[in-house]
């Protein structure tokens, strides 16, 4: 652990008081640093990738027919009977519609659009001992950390006004490098795994929060200026595992399981702040203030697992559902000084009613089939819930889905709209 400060401050004698006044009322406020969250804007339970599982409405581990099986669920590999590259790109838009009571001009919307390259693979399936096998490397984008924030906030009391606008920015990505492997055991049933590296260094999986701030203000009566900015810069690096088998029942019905082994993630943590007061009427009590430090820290990243259920009711039309558990009362943040805290909420552990999310998930898909080629048609719907103190946030929404087969070439495109209404309370910092 690291920590450098530096700070300047000339302070005549004669404003000695009216300066300690101000510094208790305005550079404390300057100063306020947040408390350590992990801010996650996207799904906090992205249990795989692809738009022909997106189009479904994320019901896919029972089918996981296709190269994204190493996601969610590898049991579903030996389903690829020839070598298969997979590409898939991602493009968001994130809104979101702010109110803050206590602060009102603070309140309005707040949006951000970005592409970005979901997921990448490659499968070879093969035979080896009368069995028939495949490996399979994957290249997969499980969480985005896009934000941004623009807004005013205005602190008033009988002595003090104060009138701030504030920059918040957030942005990258948490990646996993994937390894799987999936073994046919009996003609109904198979069973596979995937190794998954979160690596810091084979490419960036880190994430960074900015904060901007500038106003001014006054101090029974007398004028000043503040200046402000913030960083938080994270690096993240695990290894975990998917487990997952594939029963085709009988010819109609198909079931399908996944769990996630938790995992202890290290963090690398730097941080830095700046602040500057600056007094038109007295220059001389002038200050700035500068902190930086580099932190080694924890988090546990909780155990998930899921249960799926496809029936096909011909060889056109398939529907699909699953059922979806994420232990997030044992995710954790451990700092350098051994506290723990809850990343959703920032605060102890004691503190935080954090609970389990359920996923619920429903989809289906119908195949127009003609002679050179498949016109496929999906949608689906989904009930997806994020973690916050009391009780979950309900996150709902709905999908579609079509595209292209012909030949040995498939192209997917789907459509996702997720909303949730008086969600993000823990995001609300005391």
């Amino acid at each position: 652990m690291t920590r450098y400060a530096d700070t300047s401050l000339n302070i005549p004698v004669f404003i000695l008081f009216f300066l300690l006044m101000i510094c208790i009322n305005v550079f404390s406020f300057a100063f306020a640093q947040p408390i350590e969250r992990i801010e996650i804007p996207s799904s906090l339970n992205p249990v795989g990738s692809g738009a022909r599982a997106l189009g479904m409405g994320g019901a896919f581990i029972s089918v996981a027919d296709d190269a994204t099986a190493a996601s969610w669920n590898p049991g579903g590999l030996i389903q690829l009977e020839t070598p298969e590259i997979s590409a898939v790109g991602a493009f968001f838009h994130r809104s979101e519609d702010n109110r803050v009571g206590t602060n009102p001009e603070a309140s309005g919307d707040q949006g951000v659009s970005k592409n970005r390259q979901n997921y990448l693979s490659a499968a070879y399936p093969f035979t080896l001992f009368n069995r028939n096998m495949i490996v399979s490397l994957n290249y997969q984008n499980l969480f985005d950390f896009s934000r941004e924030w623009r807004f005013p906030f205005i602190q008033e009391s009988e002595r003090l006004s104060v009138s701030q606008n504030i920059d918040y920015r957030q942005e990258g990505n948490l990646f996993a490098i994937g390894l799987a492997y999936c073994l046919q055991i009996t003609p109904d049933i198979s069973s596979g795994f995937t190794l998954n590296f979160w690596e810091d260094g084979l490419y960036d999986n880190q994430w960074e929060q900015n904060t901007y701030q500038h106003g001014s203000g006054t101090y029974v009566g007398y004028p000043f200026t503040s200046e402000s900015s913030s960083y938080d810069r994270y690096s993240f690096s695990g290894f975990n595992v998917n487990l997952g088998f594939l029963w085709n029942v009988n010819s109609k019905l198909t079931l399908g399981a996944v769990f996630k082994t938790p995992f202890e993630a290290d963090l690398t943590h730097e941080s830095g702040f700046n602040s500057s007061l600056n007094f038109p009427d007295y220059p001389a009590a002038n200050s700035t203030a500068s902190i930086s430090s580099i932190e080694d820290e924890n988090i546990d990243m909780p155990m998930s697992y899921g249960i799926g259920l496809a029936y096909r009711f011909s060889d056109q039309f398939t529907a699909s559902l699953d059922i979806y558990r994420t232990e997030w009362d044992d995710f954790v943040l451990t700092d350098a000084y051994g506290n723990e805290t809850s990343p959703i909420t920032g605060r102890s552990i004691n503190e935080s009613d954090i609970g389990p999310t359920h996923q619920v998930r429903m989809g289906a898909e119908y195949l127009l089939i003609k002679p050179t080629y498949v016109i496929p048609l999906r949608a689906g719907v989904f009930y997806d819930p994020a973690p916050a103190s009391g009780s979950p946030d309900d996150y709902f929404g709905f999908s579609l889905g079509s595209g292209i087969a012909y030949g040995r070439f498939i192209f997917d495109i789907a459509y996702q709209y997720r909303f949730g209404n008086n969600v993000g309370s823990s995001s609300i910092y005391p």
